[in-house]
């Protein structure tokens, strides 16, 4: 037997350990990673031609198929069509581009786009250390990539927010051409409706990354951006939003500096940053947008109630959780100052080792240049709340965390009722069991 044999045998092995190790046996609570129903995964199965095509090409101002560059587009142009209907009568929007394979992705070409539209290459973002995403940052893709000058909004490490009031000092000497608001330690709604006047006043777009809360927005539990003043949002649809692996961006072009921007967001997917653009996932994308439309509302609310009711059970039993004058969040997630017993690399590990999967976060106050030892925990509800925990069962599950962070017990040890846990709460909940299913609905 030769060596790729070995290989691929090994590869299948290990493939076939990790389905059953984070689908049957750990609880997932990385708040940046979500859940697909039953429908959504059978959808996607029945999309194998489909995931092999390719659809380069230009859109409109209704972000529908214009021109394509391939042969056999017939089909697939109208699925992208009504991909791209489905997400815009889900949000209440009048355009969207659904060719994203990634948050990232449509960072990327929103922020190339507008920089192009506006002819202006500086951007005010949330501070890095303070829950932006680090596509936002000029070490990541906006300044390695793009180039762009990035300087901060002013952040209130008490409210854990944004600080409107010295923010648009910033913006008004700052003068950019983009004004982002969202990110990935994300507690409570963006002061879009405050800094929208300012933005106007020195000619900024605005962007708001919904990556994180994309399905709270769905669902009506966060905040409206686009109502609130944001010209664009950008999203991956895999978080709080139950879809496959993608991005989207989406706005409702209702000016002509809005068309323009459209034009120039739309270049930056193609050609600039976007050839195959995964076809195969969107019609389960479509069932994903059906099913938030349905079920969105009750299963936000219920991974809200779940993240609060968390906050407070770990805050009443001596965890130290971050916003507790606020009520801990707003969202899907916690953040938690564990520095008191060992940090946040050292819990997360033994967490882990219990098979509670969640993950270390720099904190706003922590050493930035040490970035392995933060004092934070950042814990998301969605995913336990998708297979059905309530608040009661949420408070069970903390105080198996708790049990390892205050060291009453060996990870080994609460590992075993982690796993009997989870077997009472393997199936999805707040969605779509099978396509057929889906397709009765639509049809009603």
């Amino acid at each position: 037997m030769n060596n790729l044999s070995n290989i691929i045998i090994d590869l299948i092995e290990t493939a076939k350990k990790h389905e059953q190790y984070r689908s049957n046996e750990c609880i997932n609570m990385i708040a940046s990673e979500g859940v697909k129903s039953p429908a959504v995964c059978q959808m996607l199965d029945m999309s194998h031609d489909l995931a092999t095509r390719y659809a380069e090409g230009d859109n409109d101002q209704q972000g529908h198929a214009n021109k394509r560059f391939y042969q056999g587009q017939k089909y697939s142009s109208k699925i992208e069509n009504h991909a791209t209907d489905a997400i815009k009568s889900l949000f209440n929007t009048t355009w969207a581009d659904i060719r994203l394979i990634s948050g990232t992705h449509a960072n990327t070409a929103t922020f190339k786009g507008l920089t192009s539209a506006s002819k202006n290459n500086k951007m005010v973002v949330t501070p890095l250390s303070c829950g932006a995403h680090i596509s936002h940052d000029y070490t990541g893709l906006a300044g390695g990539i793009l180039g762009l000058q990035n300087a901060n909004h002013v952040y209130d490490i008490k409210e854990f927010n944004i600080d409107p009031d010295k923010s648009a000092k910033v913006i008004r000497a700052t003068k950019p051409g983009i004004v982002t608001f969202g990110g990935s330690l994300f507690l409570f709604p963006h002061p879009i409706k405050e800094l929208r006047d300012v933005c106007d006043e020195v000619g900024a777009y605005i962007a708001y990354d919904a990556a994180h809360v994309l399905g709270l927005i769905a669902g009506g539990q966060f905040q409206d951006p686009l109502r609130e003043g944001a010209d664009f949002i950008t999203a991956s649809t895999h978080k709080t939003f139950p879809g496959p692996q993608g991005g989207v961006i989406m706005g409702i072009p209702d000016t002509v500096a809005k068309e323009k921007a459209v034009r120039k967001i739309q270049h930056a997917v193609f050609p600039l940053t976007a050839s195959s653009t995964h076809l195969g996932r969107l019609p389960a994308l479509g069932i994903a947008c059906l099913e938030m439309k349905i079920f969105g509302k009750e299963l936000s609310a219920q991974i809200v109630k779940n993240a609060q009711a968390a906050g407070q059970y770990l805050y009443e039993n001596g965890i130290k959780v971050v916003a507790e004058h606020k009520g801990f969040t707003e969202s899907h997630q916690i953040a938690l100052d564990i520095r008191a017993f060992g940090g946040g690399n050292k819990i997360a590990q033994e967490i882990e080792d219990a098979n509670i999967i969640l993950n270390k976060n720099l904190l706003p106050y922590d050493d930035q240049s040490d970035k392995e030892n933060p004092a934070g925990l950042r814990v998301g509800f969605h995913a336990v709340t998708r297979h059905g925990m309530k608040e009661s069962d949420v408070k069970y599950l903390c105080d198996l965390m708790m049990d390892i962070i205050k060291g009453k017990r060996t990870p080994e040890q609460v590992k075993v009722d982690v796993i009997a846990l989870k077997k009472g709460f393997s199936q999805v909940k707040y969605g779509f069991q099978s396509v057929e299913e889906a397709l009765k609905y639509a049809k009603t």
